[in-house]
């Protein structure tokens, strides 16, 4: 394991580690307040309204306002629910999506563990937060919530089969599950990117990312209409925010994993226009990204539970396994 703190365990490299953990931490933290933010302003523009404007300059501190809000409310804790789960549900679904963070590699040197398995890693780990959305809906002791967190474990579960199998092209074509491998391999004009030969497998990876977020049209499980906010409908305060939260940090990891393994990462789309910092094109393939993630917010409307789980198994499951099959006769053919 390597990356920009390696080398023996030492007293001083765990603060250095501990250090930038926090650092990192902050920086997420930052993210979310105003992808909320941006999130709320774009919603408005797509639905012909201003969006919040009132607290702060152009309202660039209403998320930091209700965030101070949320936090000073009661804890409130259902009477019969499992208080051991209820308590630990929303952490076991927060820590997952912060630590698969340590392996997105944001430039050539900027990233925690240079892991070969990477992501593999990353997969593995994403999936506990599963645990802790069941988790939660099982111990609040509330049918609305068990609802919730029983369509998040079938959804999240059924479209992860195709995430993975999405990317297995492009771990076919750089020959490595290592992820600054991954971005090395498409260096060069921009048609070296991944998204071109795997254009198949990124349409299936954000369909299924789409789900894995449980973000529209894939909401299926916080759907209010149906299940007045699912899984987390008793949650409140602190740990009401640890889900919200935890939904957030995913569209950053979401994010950054889609940069890195079909939009050439750090790389300049021309090898004329090295000469800028490589952070600046992570930063702008992420922001398009996270952009077209709330733009389809405001564009589609919700899924039924059974054309979500029918399109997840009959659609995307074949085709994923279509791009795997495509992508080992054109390597076994050209290569």
């Amino acid at each position: 394991m390597g990356g920009m703190f390696s080398g023996p365990l030492t007293w001083q490299n765990a603060i250095v580690w501990i250090l930038a953990s926090v650092v990192l931490l902050f920086l997420v933290l930052g993210f979310v307040t105003y992808a909320i933010y941006f999130e709320r302003k774009i919603l408005g523009w797509a639905q012909a309204r201003h969006g919040p404007n009132r607290v702060g300059p152009f309202g660039l501190l209403q998320t930091v306002a209700d965030v101070a809000k949320v936090l000073m409310k009661e804890d409130i804790m259902p009477k019969n629910a499992d208080r051991a789960l209820f308590i630990l549900a929303p952490f076991l679904a927060f820590v997952p999506a912060f630590t698969v963070l340590a392996t997105i590699p944001f430039t050539g040197w900027a990233y925690f563990a240079d892991l070969n398995v990477g992501l593999l890693y990353y997969v593995a780990l994403s999936s506990i937060t599963t645990l802790g959305i069941l988790l939660g809906g099982w111990a609040s002791n509330n049918k609305y919530a068990l609802l919730g967190g029983m369509r998040s474990a079938a959804q999240m579960i059924s479209y992860e089969i195709p995430l993975v199998i999405s990317v297995v092209g492009v771990v076919l074509l750089s020959g490595s599950l290592n992820m600054s491998k991954i971005v090395d391999g498409q260096e060069g004009w921009f048609w070296n990117w991944n998204i071109v030969p795997q254009f198949l497998g990124f349409v299936v990876f954000m369909i299924a990312a789409f789900a894995e977020l449980n973000r529209t049209p894939f909401d299926l499980p916080e759907a209010e209409s149906e299940l007045v906010a699912g899984y987390f409908v008793e949650y409140s305060g602190f740990r009401w925010a640890m889900y919200m939260l935890t939904e957030y940090v995913y569209m950053f990891a979401i994010a950054a994993l889609t940069t890195v393994l079909f939009l050439g990462g750090w790389h300049a789309p021309a090898p004329f226009l090295e000469f800028i910092p490589g952070i600046v094109w992570f930063l702008l393939k992420f922001a398009f990204v996270v952009f077209f993630i709330i733009w389809t917010r405001a564009t589609l409307p919700r899924m039924r539970v059974d054309q979500l789980m029918g399109f997840g198994w009959k659609v995307l499951l074949p085709l994923a396994l279509a791009n795997v099959f495509l992508t080992a006769v054109w390597l076994e053919i050209f290569n």
